[in-house]
């Protein structure tokens, strides 16, 4: 997980995510012995990708979905289907973070 908070650090300081800069970020908060083919792969994973996409859908993946007034049958059901698609936008990217990790 620190590999990603470093990652997040790196990117919010505007900073290259290359392995030279994940590994002072590391050794700068005490991981003594980071493990650098893991460094390699996360660099690897997060090329390409547009960070601050992922953590917009993150946050609309953890945001609460509204409540329709009671009483209306299409809203619930609009309702609903919100929900669903929150859900599997959830999952994705989860599957999608989960790849990180691999």
């Amino acid at each position: 997980m620190e590999m990603i908070y470093a990652a997040l650090l790196l990117h919010s300081a505007g900073k290259e995510i290359n392995e030279e800069n994940m590994s002072k970020v590391l050794t700068a908060v005490g991981e003594k012995h980071a493990d650098h083919a893991k460094i390699k792969a996360v660099v690897a994973s997060l090329e390409g990708v547009n960070i601050e996409d992922a953590i917009k859908q993150s946050q609309m993946a953890a945001a609460p979905a509204a409540h329709a007034p009671a009483g209306h049958a299409e809203a619930k059901k609009d309702e609903k289907k919100a929900e669903e698609d929150d859900k599997k936008k959830a999952e994705e990217a989860a599957a999608g973070l989960a790849g990180l990790f691999g």
